[in-house]
């Protein structure tokens, strides 16, 4: 069973019905309000473990019933939460979820707990990267505390993979040296680059030299929603169709694609596009159901699908 550890984050999702997103100074009633888990990092965890990786979790939750919760449910998910911190001056993040009728999301995020993760808390969780196969983490906890990570997981030889979100034009170097696969959307992508987005095959075949002159990453895979997901990999590229359903909520798609891809790609990449396919198929699920974690698919869902 392949082992991963995600550095990341956990939130509390407050998820917002609405028509449409208001404008300045505009105010509409809601559809409907609930609250569930969430946070990049929780999301990724839980995907992974849902399709049969053996997961342990380095974050930070707040002093709070929240964090309590959050905890719990990370155990009965089968997550190792050894090294998740309680942070006594900080509340557990949180993620506040515009979700209009088309699907689409808009999110506001109080890091709280999340960003005060440190180095230390890292370092302290060391044992937990000597048999990872795979370490993941996003940008919504602390640079110092991936940096950490990521030269952890390339001392005991694990592969690293990060998820450049929320959208930044900047990274840690230190995080770059120890990166070695990129997966961001096409917004996340092009932001690093400082280009306009793209989902445009040829276009973003001819950007891949800048991801290496400007970021040392020589291997990416870029989420392009409906339009699917391109890869340049070993130096070769390619664009895998994304599985149509009728979208419902898009919010934590691209959390399962990754913990998906963390869970069933090789580490010499040599499976690349059955990988991404299977990504696609979980993705699809996620987003035909309402919710972030709840609606995060199993590997017999997702297989069940592929056989079909």
């Amino acid at each position: 069973m392949r082992k991963i550890l995600v550095i990341g984050s956990l939130n509390i999702d407050v998820i917002q019905n609405m028509p449409r997103l208001p404008k300045q100074g505009e105010t509409l009633s809601l559809i409907s309000k609930a609250t569930n888990f969430g946070g990049k990092g929780a999301n990724q965890a839980v995907a992974a473990a849902r399709q049969g990786a053996s997961v342990g979790f380095i974050g930070a939750v707040g002093a709070d019933a929240e964090g309590s919760s959050y905890k719990a449910l990370l155990q009965e998910e089968g997550i190792n939460v050894a090294s998740l911190t309680s942070k006594e001056d900080s509340s557990t993040g949180t993620a506040y979820i515009m979700l209009e009728a088309d699907g689409n999301n808009t999110i506001l995020v109080h890091g709280g707990a999340n960003m005060a993760l440190t180095a230390d808390d890292v370092a302290s969780a060391e044992a937990q990267f000597v048999d990872a196969d795979v370490v993941v983490a996003q940008l919504e906890v602390t640079s110092e505390a991936i940096a950490k990570g990521f030269e952890l997981a390339h001392k005991y030889g694990a592969m690293t993979i990060l998820n450049p979100a929320p959208v930044t034009d900047k990274i840690n170097p230190q995080i770059l040296t120890n990166t070695d696969l990129l997966i961001p959307n096409e917004t996340e992508a092009a932001a690093l680059i400082k280009l306009p987005a793209t989902v445009e095959y040829a276009e973003l075949v001819k950007r891949i030299p800048l991801f290496e002159q400007k970021l040392g990453i020589n291997n990416i895979i870029i989420t392009l929603g409906a339009d699917g997901s391109f890869y340049s990999i070993n130096g070769t590229h390619g664009l895998i169709a994304s599985r149509k359903v009728n979208a419902v909520d898009t919010t934590a798609a691209g959390d399962t694609f990754i913990g998906t891809i963390a869970t069933v790609l090789e580490k010499d990449y040599s499976n690349i596009e059955t990988t991404l396919k299977r990504a696609s198929v979980a993705s699809s699920i996620v987003v035909s159901r309402p919710g972030a974690i709840p609606a995060i698919p199993t590997a017999t869902e997702v297989l069940t699908v592929l056989s079909d």
